[in-house]
């Protein structure tokens, strides 16, 4: 009942990453051509993905999703952001606030079930390779798509419900660029011990458990690698790096944020810009540099479009 009595936080002011305006300046410069690069790195994937027919296959398949997910993930923060590097305060709405959290939650959760799905599809292609066109058919790949959406809205929706459910009367400024978890519930008018427990049990399970599925996949690919000739070898610990350099950039920095209390961790912040803009900007890089199918199709891709124009 006494919380009743409080008044109701209608707004939340973020710190951002600097206080020093002519470096928010510099920030908003940089940030905003990484953004750019994040759009265009990525829909250029999902276009060549999409655009030829050698491409078709479920590795593809689930590369085009990453990319998707990458260009919804990083547009989740980087927009408010840039928009803050150029506002004397740096404001959203209670429900804003908690809108950016659910989609965040979302995106990265959906992103953590792909990226385990991926290594999956690795380990069914290299050490079961004849039933691989049964066990990863297009509507297999379907479903395991729309069971990860499945998964991540869940777990979106009970991050949001236990910091909603939260009472906030003041104060009301997160040490932070964007609204998340950890920072939210620590402005809360009550004790969010348990709440902060459940989160790390939600969140950072998610992170762990799968990132743990995901060496653990590696290491019996490694393994079965033994008996492969070395052109075979070569072209599948080409294929796993990449991957795994994904997975290490991504679920790194998640580990470190969600599988402890929230705190008051300095470097938090680097780390949450690391996972919010740096990896989806670093992901088409990863994939189209080491991938030759892939060179190859955004060629082919340029050579329709300058025919187009000629005509």
């Amino acid at each position: 009942m006494d919380s009743l009595n409080h008044t109701q936080v209608t707004h939340f002011v973020f710190l951002g990453l600097t206080r020093n305006h002519r470096l928010e300046l510099t920030l908003f410069v940089v940030f905003c051509l990484v953004y750019l690069l994040i759009l265009a790195g990525n829909l250029l994937i999902m276009v060549t993905v999409a655009s030829d027919p050698c491409l078709h296959t479920p590795m593809y398949f689930f590369l085009g999703h990453l990319s998707f997910i990458d260009v919804c993930h990083s547009s989740v923060t980087a927009p408010k952001m840039l928009v803050d590097f150029l506002s004397l305060q740096k404001t959203i709405s209670f429900h804003g606030c908690m809108a950016q959290l659910f989609f965040l939650h979302l995106c990265a959760c959906a992103e953590i079930f792909l990226l385990t799905v991926m290594a999956y599809d690795r380990y069914v292609a290299i050490c079961h390779p004849l039933q691989y066109a049964s066990h990863m058919s297009l509507k297999v790949c379907s479903w395991l798509v729309g069971a990860l959406w499945v998964g991540a809205t869940v777990h979106s929706v009970v991050q949001t419900v236990l910091t909603v459910r939260l009472p906030y009367c003041g104060p009301n400024v997160l040490d932070s660029f964007f609204c998340d978890v950890p920072p939210v519930i620590k402005l809360a008018c009550t004790d969010s011990y348990w709440t902060g427990v459940l989160i790390v049990s939600n969140s950072g399970m998610i992170s762990l458990v799968c990132f743990l599925a995901l060496l653990a996949s590696y290491i019996i690919i490694l393994v079965s690698l033994r008996r492969r000739t070395a052109e075979g070898r070569r072209k599948a610990l080409s294929t796993c790096a990449a991957h795994l350099l994904v997975v290490l950039l991504f679920l790194g920095p998640c580990i470190f944020i969600y599988t402890r209390p929230a705190g008051s961790f300095s470097a938090d912040k680097v780390v949450a810009v690391f996972y919010t803009v740096v990896t989806p900007v670093l992901n088409p890089v990863i994939y189209t540099l080491r991938n030759t199918e892939v060179k190859s199709s955004m060629k082919k891709l340029r050579g329709r479009k300058i025919f187009f124009m000629g005509m």
